[in-house]
């Protein structure tokens, strides 16, 4: 009566499955939030570092540099707004990356909507 029967259909491997659909649906989302969370991770370190919370001296970190350079903001402007903008720069580099992550696997954007 036009309908098929169950041994009709062609049935896919669990695998197949898993790889072709889910997997690679999956992996975009996690690629553009890892490189938003690698962001914040750095803003995280700057953070910590800056109020003494951070590496201990001898390691060189942004938010320890900024807290050092704070001491001489009058003489040297430069020793905190470096530091800062080095901060800036990958924050912003990092999550224009993962924007355009997201641009390029979304596939809702790739096919038009």
């Amino acid at each position: 009566m036009g309908g098929r029967w169950p041994s009709d259909q062609v049935s896919a491997r669990r695998s197949r499955v898993l790889f072709r659909h889910i997997i690679v649906n999956c992996l975009s989302p996690v690629m553009v939030q890892g490189s938003v969370d690698f962001g914040q991770a750095i803003i995280f370190a700057a953070g910590l570092s800056f109020i003494g919370l951070g590496a201990q001296p001898p390691t060189a970190e942004w938010g320890a540099m900024a807290t050092e350079g704070s001491k001489y903001m009058r003489e040297a402007w430069w020793f905190t707004t470096f530091p800062g903008l080095a901060i800036l720069v990958s924050v912003m580099g990092f999550n224009l990356v993962g924007d355009g992550l997201r641009d390029f696997l979304d596939p809702r954007l790739r096919h038009g909507g």
